[in-house]
């Protein structure tokens, strides 16, 4: 039976805490309820983004998900709450809030919710600790993180602790861009949404590879959001410099050998993009995933999928809902209700 999981979705508490009030700074995100169904996410008393209540009810991202055909919504957290910048105490409490939100609203609805969490970057040791009790404690079934932290690439050494405790407990990892490079130089248009987050996840993905990260640890799990933004496609470029710049290689192979040890959502809009990265990732690296419940999501979920000419049974059901299910650990019952979480403990 095919099951629909959409991997990539957003939720935010609508009790959401203003820490400008306990902590002090201007960078905290602050909900500001604007009507009873919406809200404007405010950044230095700036609108950063407008949202409905799609953003915080589970009541009413069920209804959408039972008109758009979706069986299950891994949720995890805006990456604007993700607060690197802050003092890692304070970020792990801000952490906290969401974590146990994401969890209570998975306990209640377990048949229609999985949940991501977010751990406070900035501190490795405290990061560890947090992923520890997000899937040990809560349930979770994976982390949710930035692209980078406070302009730190992810081969940065002081994340090499937490890469080590994701591959050893078997946490999934779920990369999505923000504070994306060259903010600017894209100050018109929404460039930092359609050209920067691209080019800022393949930034990452390039950096995980090129420093070894892939190598040391190859059984760590990394999904990156957006269909991995333009990293597929620069994958050749990559090989390209490996080859001529000996003397920086840091790894055994080129780069598209450790490309395919990556996971992606589906979420690039265009048959071609997905025919592309089936054949040089396999449909088994690719899961669907929408962005719900922003502007640029895909409605109606899956979309992209649906519309690939040519796909087997089998690499449908993959890629609508089988491959996200095991990449977190899921088991999935008749109508795809979760019936265990199989990840490994953090002993």
């Amino acid at each position: 039976m095919e099951v629909r999981i959409d991997f990539h979705t957003h939720i935010i508490p609508e009790s959401f805490p203003d820490f400008t009030e306990k902590y002090g700074g201007e960078r905290w995100p602050v909900l500001n309820r604007t009507c009873a169904c919406g809200a404007s996410i405010l950044v230095g008393g700036k609108n950063f983004r407008d949202v409905t209540d799609q953003v915080w009810s589970p009541e009413k991202r069920i209804q959408d998900m039972d008109r758009e055909g979706v069986d299950i919504q891994v949720l995890s957290p805006i990456p604007v709450t993700f607060s690197y910048w802050a003092n890692p105490e304070a970020a792990t409490e801000m952490a906290k809030i969401q974590n146990d939100f994401i969890a209570e609203t998975v306990a209640k609805h377990p048949d229609r919710f999985v949940g991501l969490g977010t751990v406070p970057m900035q501190d490795s040791v405290t990061a560890v600790r947090e992923m520890e009790r997000c899937i040990n404690e809560l349930g979770l079934h994976g982390i949710e993180i930035g692209t980078n932290v406070n302009g730190k690439n992810l081969d940065d050494p002081s994340f090499l602790l937490f890469f080590e405790m994701a591959e050893k407990w078997e946490v999934p990892i779920f990369i999505h861009p923000w504070e994306t490079l060259g903010r600017d130089r894209m100050p018109n248009h929404n460039f930092m949404y359609t050209v920067g987050m691209p080019s800022e996840t393949a930034l990452a993905a390039a950096s995980l590879i090129w420093s070894g990260i892939m190598e040391k640890y190859p059984r760590l799990k990394i999904c990156f959001a957006h269909g991995g933004g333009s990293f597929p496609y620069l994958i050749p470029r990559l090989d390209q410099g490996w080859n001529v710049w000996p003397h920086l290689r840091l790894t055994t192979h080129p780069p598209s050998h450790y490309a395919k040890q990556f996971y992606f959502d589906s979420l690039n809009y265009d048959p071609l993009n997905i025919k592309y990265m089936m054949e040089r990732f396999g449909y088994e690296k690719i899961f669907m995933g929408s962005d719900y419940p922003f502007l640029l999501r895909e409605i109606n979920p899956g979309k992209v999928i649906d519309e690939t000419l040519e796909l087997t049974a089998e690499q449908k059901r993959g890629m609508l809902g089988e491959n996200a299910a095991r990449f977190l650990n899921l088991e999935l019952g008749k109508r795809g209700a979760v019936l265990a979480n199989s990840a490994t403990s953090g002993e």
